[in-house]
């Protein structure tokens, strides 16, 4: 089928190359991938097959292979980009796409993402510009951008098709800044436009998490399962996690236990690896023995945990291999970090994913006085890298134990008192206030 020049994306943006069965097949990846429903690579591939030179296609189906952080799919990403050099600079829109896929490949994760900013000024209606930035913005942990991004290019949205995803993306920007009735407002309308939208869904899922909303999360999870919890569905795994993590919040950690069997062990991308390993040693920092459980997550880290490409993965691997007792593991691991130079990414290894998995080490090693040392500081994570507040509470949590064991109960009740600060009603953040305070009173008396 021959190439139309005129032809455009479903948002009237220019799909240079593309024809009319390449530009529907397009568009449904770029749904499918905002989404997180179906296969949108194959949807891309398929795009590419019917018009070869559609290069939208072959950067879309670029950044779904960079942004799932696994070396595996960084490498196809860079054999994919490595025959279009010619076609993407003559295309203006692509040209930018192509930049910011370079930087990302490189290990240059924000001057990825500043570039898709500026991209987005000039085509603000361009989705999978807009779903990439947002999710490198997640990777860094930018709470700013997450929000401000989407905020910039919604009112050009007014009327165009899709709009929902945005309100989605606006909603998890919105939680992770700290604005929780506005992002469950946005969250919930972009479910009333689309209700397989998983993201906007996970988005109010996090509100409720961030609020101690234990008992509303467990409803709001189960109560649509129906849209989120399918085989082709990319954050199945993620949403039963917040459903586990609801358990814990209400005094059921056997639930989430169970819940792990059923539901959430098996997967095996770097996402599905990550949630298993924390919730793990969320339950294991309870004093659950999962060894076997940690040894079978353990065995499936060593194709994603490579020390180079991405280190909150690395540290989750660490979660698994600490909790496996396969401390050689680690060790590789920490040779290879310490290696890493010349980029951002080296820096974030140093500067923060090497003293977690330091500190997690002295944590499983029961010296306390050292955890506590390396994860204090090393617990302000949020704007380097590292996922959401919920998935990066875990140090938090470890510090807190590690505190407790260790005896240093002014720690203990200041990280306490902060934690009642924003959910003082939390059943798990009272106990751990309890605990504080029944330390620090035998130490008083016992002196």
């Amino acid at each position: 089928m021959k190439a139309d020049s005129m032809i455009t994306d479903r948002q009237a943006n220019p799909l240079s190359g593309a024809n009319a069965q390449a530009q529907a097949l397009f568009d449904e990846g770029c749904e499918a991938f905002a989404t997180y429903c179906g296969d949108p690579i194959a949807l891309f591939d398929a795009a590419i097959e019917a018009a070869p030179s559609c290069v939208m296609a072959h950067l879309a189906r670029a950044w779904c292979l960079t942004l799932a952080t696994e070396p595996a799919a960084a490498q196809m990403a860079r054999e994919g980009l490595s025959g279009i050099a010619g076609i993407a600079a003559r295309d203006e829109r692509a040209r930018g796409h192509y930049a910011a896929l370079g930087a990302a490949l490189s290990g240059e994760w924000t001057t990825a993402a500043r570039t898709l900013e500026r991209h987005s000024l000039d085509h603000p209606r361009d989705l999978i510009a807009l779903q990439a930035g947002h999710l490198l913005d997640f990777l860094q942990a930018d709470a700013r951008t997450l929000r401000f991004r989407i905020a910039r290019a919604l009112p050009h949205w007014e009327g165009v098709p899709g709009r929902s995803l945005l309100l989605g993306m606006l909603a998890f920007g919105l939680e992770e800044a700290g604005a929780y009735p506005q992002a469950e407002e946005a969250g919930r309308a972009a479910i009333d436009g689309n209700p397989r939208d998983c993201w906007a869904h996970h988005a109010v899922a996090h509100v409720m998490e961030m609020q101690g909303r234990a008992s509303d999360g467990v409803h709001w999870i189960e109560s649509r399962a129906e849209h989120w919890a399918g085989e082709d569905n990319f954050l199945k795994t993620h949403n039963h996690w917040h459903l586990a993590l609801c358990h814990i919040e209400l005094g059921a950690p056997e639930c989430a236990l169970a819940l792990y069997d059923a539901r959430i062990a098996g997967g095996v991308t770097a996402a599905d690896l990550v949630d298993q390993s924390a919730l793990l040693w969320r339950l294991h920092l309870s004093g659950m023995d999962l060894t076997d459980r940690f040894a079978q997550v353990a065995g499936l880290w060593e194709a994603h945990a490579d020390g180079a490409l991405y280190p909150f993965n690395d540290v989750h691997a660490v979660m698994a291999w600490l909790g496996a007792g396969q401390m050689e593991k680690v060790a590789e691991l920490r040779d290879r970090m310490r290696a890493a130079t010349g980029s951002q990414t080296a820096r974030w290894i140093h500067e923060t994913g090497l003293p977690l998995i330091d500190g997690l080490t002295a944590f499983h090693q029961q010296r306390w006085d050292e955890a506590v040392d390396q994860l204090w500081p090393a617990r302000h994570i949020v704007n380097r890298f590292g996922g959401s507040h919920a998935q990066r509470d875990v140090f938090e949590l470890t510090l807190m134990e590690a505190s407790l064991r260790g005896g240093h109960t002014r720690i203990a009740e200041g990280l306490a008192r902060e934690r009642l600060s924003t959910r003082p009603h939390s059943p798990v953040n009272l106990a751990f206030a309890n605990r504080a305070r029944g330390r620090a009173q035998a130490r008083a008396e016992a002196s």
